[in-house]
């Protein structure tokens, strides 16, 4: 096991990271990338059943089209049943949540075996007035569902999604926790029904809220071995990171990351590369990418101010690194892309 290493004194203070804890960062994460969802599908089933939901592309198409990614998530009301996706399956029961981050075609069902049924062929065709409803009897044990969805862009910033498992399954334990996000389902299927003035906004933020705590509860009670979320727990790269996203614009080097973490420039490096599959520079790099992208996209700001914003000395080295990255000039990404977030939220 590498130890952590004494770093040699230092000749600056560190700056506070403002980002203190792993919600902080899971926060700030997601208020960089765009994400809006909703509760789709509420369905009672009894045994024996079996549902076959399609992959990402047929999903987009019928949940929202001209959507980049969708990360689909279950809510067990009542009862139980497995699903798997990608090679993996979870057992699931009443009060808990399986999240399928890759939108992957997956089975769901009782314990006692049934020919699968499409999805698709349950649900009455789109437009819906308030959320689908959908029943399949067996007569046996019942279980209570509701299904819902993120849809998001595909991140430039792609430590946060990469790694995550095909599905997993996070259990509230009894509490306000657990209290708090049935009474979420709750709400958004009232709010579907009823349409009060602003429910709008706030139904598609419930969705998001949702994940982030099942991602805070998946880190808590599954903590993952690699990846964005084994990352912000480990305490020397959890330190880094809460560094880097507290001053993104900082002028970083590995040597005073380290200091400030609190190690040394090679067990930085070392574990960086093994929670993240990339050196620390580089993940600063994608992240200050991600930030300016939304930027450019939200905002009216010159190209000078997104590159100071972005941690880039002159315009013209941002310009040099955003184009490495996406294949395109600041500009041109603006122009294709600075007009869709009132269509994307509204959606």
């Amino acid at each position: 096991m590498t130890m952590i290493k004494t770093p040699e004194p230092m000749t600056e203070t560190p700056p506070s990271p403002l980002v203190t804890d792993k919600a902080d960062l899971l926060s700030d994460v997601l208020s960089h990338v765009r994400l809006a969802g909703a509760m789709f599908l509420r369905g009672e089933y009894s045994a024996p059943w079996s549902l076959d939901s399609p992959d990402a592309a047929d999903l987009v198409a019928l949940l929202a089209p001209g959507a980049e990614r969708l990360i689909l998530f279950h809510i067990i009301n009542e009862g139980s049943v497995w699903v798997s996706a990608g090679g993996e399956r979870v057992e699931a029961e009443a009060g808990d949540i399986v999240v399928l981050p890759h939108a992957h075609r997956h089975l769901m069902g009782s314990a006692e075996p049934a020919k699968p049924v499409t999805i698709a062929d349950l649900l009455p065709p789109p437009p819906w007035e308030g959320v689908p409803f959908c029943r399949l009897d067996g007569g046996g044990q019942r279980t209570g569902i509701v299904c819902g969805y993120l849809r998001c862009e595909e991140l430039l910033f792609n430590s946060f999604l990469r790694r995550l498992p095909p599905i997993f399954r996070v259990r509230p334990t009894p509490g306000p926790a657990k209290e708090w996000m049935q009474a979420c389902v709750t709400y958004a299927l009232d709010e579907s029904m009823h349409s009060r003035q602003g429910g709008a906004t706030l139904r598609a933020r419930l969705p998001e809220l949702l994940l982030m705590e099942a991602l805070r509860l998946y880190c808590e009670q599954t903590p993952p071995d690699t990846g964005w979320l084994a990352a912000i727990s480990d305490p020397v790269v959890g330190r880094a990171l809460a560094f880097l996203h507290a001053e993104p614009a900082r002028k970083w080097t590995v040597e005073t990351l380290a200091r400030a973490a609190a190690t040394s420039r090679s067990v930085l490096d070392e574990r960086f590369r093994n929670l993240l599959g990339q050196p620390p520079i580089h993940y600063l790099a994608e992240w200050r990418m991600q930030r300016a992208a939304g930027l450019l996209r939200a905002t009216r700001l010159t190209l000078a101010a997104v590159a100071e914003q972005a941690g880039y000395g002159s315009e013209e080295a941002f310009s040099r690194a955003f184009r490495r990255y996406l294949g395109r000039s600041p500009g041109q990404w603006r122009e294709a892309n600075g007009m869709q977030s009132a269509a994307f939220y509204s959606a």
